[in-house]
């Protein structure tokens, strides 16, 4: 297990990696079904000298506060708030607790047609979150709770007026 772990960079579900472990078959075996348990948003990580994959994008705009429209360049499986820090978009106060569900301060408002396609619901921790969200709306999620899919191009949402820190004063 400890060759996997000394590996670096990323490589997606189902794609093709050429590995060489050590003579033990137990090694081979452990790292097999290391990778058989990973779900499905779940990331390996490879090192690799073959040619990089491109990595699919789509254009996410993003409305701040102002009305101003933001446009980033969203990677495919990312998540909105790794979109947003990713692609240095100044949102006073955006993100404070790094995507581990605790804040609400990544709080986005989707359009209704925007969020029924959305491919997955709320989780009964995001929607507490959501709770303590200023301006929530019927149609509020927690931008580190929705990936990015190719359905989503020129996606455009809404950073709500103002943010509340579910956290507290820190």
């Amino acid at each position: 297990m400890a060759f996997l772990n000394r590996v670096v960079s990323k490589v997606s579900i189902g794609s093709v990696c050429k590995l060489v472990f050590p003579s033990s078959s137990a090694a081979l075996t452990s790292g097999l079904c290391k990778i058989n348990q990973l779900k499905d948003n779940e990331r390996l990580r490879f090192s690799s000298t073959a040619a990089k994959h491109k990595t699919e994008r789509v254009k996410v705009h993003f409305i701040d506060r102002d009305g101003n429209k933001l446009t980033a360049n969203a990677k495919i499986g990312d998540n909105l708030l790794d979109v947003i820090i990713e692609n240095d978009i100044d949102i006073d106060g955006f993100g404070a607790c790094e995507g581990t569900l605790a804040c609400s301060t990544c709080h986005l408002i989707f359009k209704q047609a925007d969020y029924d396609k959305l491919p997955d619901t709320p989780t009964d921790e995001e929607l507490d979150m959501l709770d303590l969200a200023y301006g929530l709306e019927d149609t509020s999620r927690l931008g580190c709770q929705v990936i990015v899919t190719k359905d989503m191009k020129d996606l455009e949402v809404s950073v709500p007026a103002a943010v509340a820190d579910a956290r507290g004063p820190v």
